[in-house]
C-alpha cells in the first residue's frame, strides 16, 4: 500500500479532543504513523459564523470536488466516500430515538447519508447493531458492510488510583458510580439521575463531560434529593484516573453505534450496565443491560453489584478478560487490510 499513487486522506469534518470519533481517528492514525503508513486528515476550515446546516454541505462539496485520485476513508457522511466508518451510527435510526423538532441539519444528514452508503465501495460498521441498520433503513448490501469493533490503548496508569477519591474525600468503602460522555440528552443523564435516586445504598457518582444544559441536570439531581452524592466535573483531559478509580460505568444511552467509553471502562476494571440501543451491548454481560434507557428492571441488578463485592469484582475481572480481544492494534490491523484490499481492488 505504501507504494500506491493513491494518497489516503482520513475525513473528519470536527475536530475537538473529546469527540469519541475524533479519538479514534487521533489513535488510528498513530498507529499508521508508527506501521509507517503515509497519510493526511482532512478537517473543515469553514468559519463557525456559517449555519451548522451549511458547514455540512460546503464540506461535503469542497472534499467531493477536490478528491481526484486520493483515497478517501471517511468517517463523515460525504457523498464520494471510498470506504466509510459509520463511527455516528445511522442517522435515520438516531432520529426514531429522540423527539421530533425542525433542524435543517436533519434532512442534509440524511440527503448525505443516503449516497455515502451507496457510493461507498465498502462500509464499516462498529457494531452489528449498525451494520443492520444500515441495511433495514438503506437496502445496502451486507457483503458491502465489513463489521471492525471500535479498540482501544489497553495499557493504563494504575499509579493513578485513588487520585479521585483523594480529591473529592470519598471514603474507599463507597461505591463509585461513573458517567462519562459528552451530549446528556442522547446518552442519558436524566435517566441515570432517576435510577440512582432509587437506590437506597452507599455511592457516589461522577458525571464526566460536558453539555450546553448542564445547570439543567445540576438542578434536576438536587431535585431528586442527589446533590450530596453526584458531581459533574465537565470535560477533563485525564479521565483514566476516573476509570481506575470507578467501580461501575452507567451509560443509559438512547442510541449509541459503539460507545467508546465502555472499552475504556473495562479496560480500567470496571462492571458496565448500558442499553441494548448501544453497540458495546454486544461484548457485555447480559444481566446488566436496559432494555431502554428508561428500564428500571436493572435496579435489582445494580443493587446486586453494590451489595456483593464478590459479584462486583468478577464482573471486573470478566470485562478486563474481554477488552484485551478489542485493542487499538487489532482494529487498525482488520482497518489496514480493508483498506488495502480496497485499494487494491480499486486500482485492478
Amino acid at each position: 500500500m505504501n507504494d500506491s499513487k493513491a494518497e489516503i486522506c482520513f475525513v473528519r469534518r470536527n475536530r475537538t479532543p473529546f469527540g469519541g470519533a475524533e479519538k479514534y481517528l487521533e489513535r488510528l492514525s498513530n498507529q499508521l504513523t508508527e506501521q509507517g503508513y503515509a497519510h493526511r486528515l482532512i478537517h473543515s476550515r469553514l468559519p463557525s459564523f456559517l449555519p451548522s446546516f451549511l458547514r455540512v454541505l460546503l464540506f461535503n462539496m469542497g472534499v467531493c470536488l477536490f478528491k481526484g485520485p486520493r483515497f478517501y476513508f471517511s468517517l463523515e457522511r460525504i457523498s464520494c466516500p471510498d470506504i466509510y466508518r459509520a463511527g455516528d451510527g445511522v442517522h435515520r435510526e438516531f432520529l426514531l430515538s429522540k423527539k421530533k423538532s425542525f433542524n435543517l441539519l436533519n434532512p442534509v444528514y440524511l440527503f448525505l447519508e443516503q449516497r455515502c452508503f451507496r457510493n461507498a465501495h465498502k462500509i464499516i460498521a462498529n457494531s452489528m447493531m449498525v451494520k443492520n441498520d444500515i441495511i433495514r433503513h438503506y437496502r445496502i448490501e451486507a457483503d458491502k458492510i465489513r463489521v471492525i469493533y471500535s479498540g482501544v490503548e489497553l495499557d493504563i496508569d494504575n499509579s493513578l488510583a485513588g487520585s479521585v477519591r483523594q480529591e473529592l474525600s470519598i471514603d474507599p468503602s463507597t461505591r463509585l458510580i461513573l458517567f462519562a460522555g459528552s451530549g446528556f440528552a442522547r446518552k442519558g443523564v436524566s435517566e441515570m439521575l432517576h435510577l440512582l435516586a432509587k437506590l437506597d445504598r452507599n455511592f457516589f457518582a461522577i458525571i464526566v463531560g460536558k453539555d450546553k444544559h448542564l445547570q439543567r441536570y445540576i438542578t434536576l439531581s438536587e431535585q431528586l434529593g442527589l446533590a450530596e452524592k453526584v458531581k459533574f466535573t465537565g470535560p477533563v483531559r485525564e479521565i483514566d484516573r476516573y476509570y481506575v478509580d470507578s467501580d461501575i460505568l452507567i451509560l443509559p444511552a438512547h442510541y449509541e453505534p459503539f460507545s467508546n467509553v465502555v472499552l475504556e471502562a473495562m479496560r480500567g476494571g470496571n462492571a458496565v450496565i448500558t442499553t441494548r440501543q448501544n453497540g458495546a451491548a454486544e461484548i457485555l454481560q447480559n444481566e446488566l443491560l436496559m432494555e431502554n434507557s428508561t428500564d428500571e428492571k436493572i435496579l435489582p441488578a445494580l443493587r446486586n453489584l453494590l451489595d456483593n463485592s464478590d459479584h462486583l469484582e468478577n464482573i471486573k475481572q470478566q470485562n478486563l478478560d474481554v477488552v484485551r480481544e478489542y485493542s487499538i492494534e487489532r482494529n487498525a490491523r482488520e482497518t489496514l487490510a480493508l483498506i488495502e484490499a480496497t485499494m487494491k481492488k480499486l486500482s485492478s
